[in-house]
């Protein structure tokens, strides 16, 4: 592609956006930034080390000496893949509370926008388009019932082993989606210049050429 440009893919968890994401990167042979996974490394580094969101002095101090990094499709933190580590329903909560912090929050956001100036990058997240990079060329919100998103998750959740029932994971996604629209600082909205797409009764396939499309 010609020059740099930067793709905001905003919506609520669950929604299909990494997926999506992944695939037009690889499409349009761009780099995928997965912004979600670097809130939820941090709230995996925040839990396996006891930091409480209200210990300034010490989740200050971690951020300093944290590194986040991708490559090949994995997440690097401190130097170890967590690919894994990071995708429980302990680490969405953690992650979710934890993007709610200053600190957190103007750590990533530096690395992110960063990474939008040096290439061309495809992001997704909750505030992308409405905040991270709020120039991006092309912004996007992708949106599916909550049942929807909890059918996904439940069934990505079980073919993992893990020991879920769907009641929970709905109610997991519901309880994120009233975290993420209301929290105070850069709360889950649609950026006024993005295009909505309802993955609801959308194949993947067809959100990705959709996507591309409008892009092309």
């Amino acid at each position: 592609m010609k020059g740099i440009i930067r793709i905001a893919v905003d919506g609520p968890g669950g929604a299909g956006k990494s997926t999506v994401a992944k695939a037009v990167a690889a499409r349009l042979g761009i780099d995928y930034v997965d912004t979600g996974a670097m809130y939820r490394a941090i709230g995996y580094k925040m839990r396996e080390e006891g930091i409480e969101p209200d210990d300034t002095e010490r989740l200050e101090a971690m951020l300093d000496d944290t590194d986040i990094d991708f490559a090949d499709g994995d997440i690097i933190l401190d130097g170890v893949v967590v690919n894994d580590k990071i995708r429980t329903p302990e680490i969405s909560k953690a992650a979710s509370m934890c993007s709610a912090l200053p600190q957190v929050r103007a750590k990533l956001v530096d690395i992110q926008r960063s990474m939008g100036m040096k290439k061309s990058v495809i992001m997704d997240g909750r505030d992308i388009g409405s905040n991270v990079l709020k120039d991006a060329e092309y912004k996007f919100f992708l949106t599916a019932s909550a049942e929807e998103r909890a059918d996904r998750r439940y069934k990505e959740l079980t073919e993992k082993g893990e020991n879920v029932s769907f009641d929970e994971v709905l109610a997991d996604i519901k309880e994120r989606d009233h975290r993420d629209r209301t929290r105070e600082l850069n709360p889950l909205v649609m950026a006024e210049d993005a295009v909505e797409i309802d993955s609801t009764d959308l194949s993947i396939e067809e959100v990705i050429d959709r996507i591309v499309k409008e892009i092309e």
